[in-house]
């Protein structure tokens, strides 16, 4: 069969005309990339209890009941959740209010032994004077902006619970037909794609691994880290157990400060009123759920196949929190393992080319130099 032969001009013009049609496309679904984010990473984690199903059932039939599972392992829970910290976000605001946190920070430095003794130490050894009034006004300060910012998310969370609930609605539509089509999908896509065969598999099996680690190993962990934190502080006594367990488990995605965040100061604040066991307790607590979930858990969750350095997973974490908001821990991730894949992809099978084809020019303009000597 003879090969078909293509004008450059009209090879040129299709794909002007291609990229446009794909850049109005994304413009179309921009809108609704972190539902489809969201739900691609959904219906990868939950593929083989899809297959599960599929073996005894229909693909439509299969996919619901995935669905519905994933309603009620994540909608459920994630609605009580959010209407609880919202809730624990106002009541904690008005406990701040009604506390006058300032006054009692000041009183208590102004007769804290431990803090006089503080005082003098740091006055006689590094001439450092310590004033009461400016820290306890900072620190109300702060105090004060922190639950003004929890208010304000909280009020948030209450309005928009209805384009929630819409979106979530979205999200799971969106996971039925994937998980019907998703090989057909896959296969879509590496045909349209330019890359060879083995580099396409290399991408899919990375989004893969990530997805896994980051709903798996850093959203499941994570979630046991901040019910673990937020049922300690319910045992303590500590106001809104739900809301600093919430943030806990926020805080556990980082890989550096974790729940430490939290814990740690409140440890501090214990020692520092006098409660040396409380303290030690709560240290303890931190070290063996750190050990335990990062040390234990989490490696035989996420396995062994996903390996990036510790800083590198910090710094894209707060980065993609500074720029893309809560799911920044999600693009994040996602984001910089797309571009070490690329990486790993351009040193093994295009740098060795490029600098082959660099050599052989180098070479050639050498011998066009010495015949025309």
């Amino acid at each position: 069969m003879a090969k078909k032969t293509i004008n450059p001009f009209v090879l040129k013009y299709f794909l002007l005309l291609f990229t446009i049609t794909i850049l109005l496309t994304g413009y179309l679904l921009w809108p609704f990339v972190s539902i489809l984010i969201l739900a691609i990473l959904l219906s990868n984690l939950f593929r083989p209890i899809y297959n599960f199903y599929r073996r005894y059932t229909s693909p439509q039939f299969a996919s619901l009941l995935t669905c519905g599972l994933i309603v009620l392992l994540v909608f459920v829970p994630l609605t009580f959740f959010a209407n609880s910290i919202s809730q624990e976000a106002v009541s904690y605001l008005q406990y701040l209010q009604d506390i006058h946190l300032g006054l009692k920070i000041k009183a208590f430095i102004q007769h804290s032994t431990f803090i006089a003794t503080l005082q003098d130490r740091l006055h006689n050894t590094f001439g450092i004077k310590f004033n009461p009034d400016n820290f306890s006004q900072e620190f109300s300060n702060y105090a004060r902006m922190f639950s003004l910012l929890l208010y304000d998310k909280a009020s948030a969370w209450a309005a928009n619970i209805f384009n929630f609930i819409i979106h979530f609605s979205l999200m799971i539509l969106i996971s039925f037909f994937l998980l019907i089509d998703y090989d057909r999908l896959v296969d879509f896509l590496q045909r349209l794609s330019p890359l060879p065969n083995d580099q396409e598999d290399q991408l899919i099996d990375k989004f893969q691994d990530i997805s896994k680690a980051i709903i798996l190993g850093n959203g499941i962990c994570g979630l046991l880290q901040g019910l673990a934190g937020g049922l300690l502080f319910a045992y303590l006594g500590i106001n809104a157990p739900i809301l600093w367990g919430g943030i806990m488990g926020i805080m556990a995605f980082l890989p550096i400060v974790g729940v430490g965040i939290i814990l740690i100061p409140t440890a501090i604040i214990f020692f520092i009123k006098g409660q040396l066991g409380l303290a030690i307790f709560i240290a303890i607590f931190y070290l063996v759920l750190t050990l335990s979930v990062d040390s234990l858990l989490k490696p035989n969750l996420v396995g062994r196949k996903v390996k990036m350095n510790t800083l590198l997973i910090f710094l894209t974490i707060i980065g993609g929190l500074s720029v893309f908001g809560v799911l920044g821990i999600i693009y994040g991730p996602l984001i910089i393992t797309a571009f070490l894949t690329m990486s790993e992809i351009y040193l093994k099978d295009y740098d060795p080319y490029i600098k082959a084809t660099g050599r052989e020019k180098s070479q050639t303009a050498c011998v066009s130099q010495t015949g025309e000597g």
